[in-house]
């Protein structure tokens, strides 16, 4: 009864499913609230890419046909910018999207 209880009450995890293509995230605008615990899922289908959040120091490489899964819980709110930290190919420098917390 009590593991039960237990896993009733522990909030959903959410999984953000993010492909990470030439030269591009998608989606590369993510939105998650202060203190919500999400599952990033990243597949790269075509190359090793990286993913790179400086602002809160994680980052995970991304290789074809595996899913690399990065937890987060983000304590601050704001705008910040993640990247691709693992050379691509040319418009590497290009690709990099936007963690929005509320």
């Amino acid at each position: 009864g009590s593991v039960a209880a237990f896993a009733r009450a522990a909030p959903k995890v959410r999984v953000i499913k993010v492909v990470a293509k030439k030269f591009v995230y998608l989606p590369n605008e993510i939105h998650v609230k202060q203190g919500e615990t999400v599952m990033l899922h990243f597949t790269a289908p075509e190359v090793p890419m990286g993913f790179s959040l400086p602002d809160f120091s994680v980052r995970t490489d991304i290789m074809p046909g595996n899913v690399a899964i990065l937890r987060l819980t983000p304590d601050k709110t704001g705008t910040f910018t993640f990247l691709c930290d693992v050379f691509c190919g040319t418009g590497h420098e290009d690709m990099n999207g936007t963690l929005v917390v509320s």
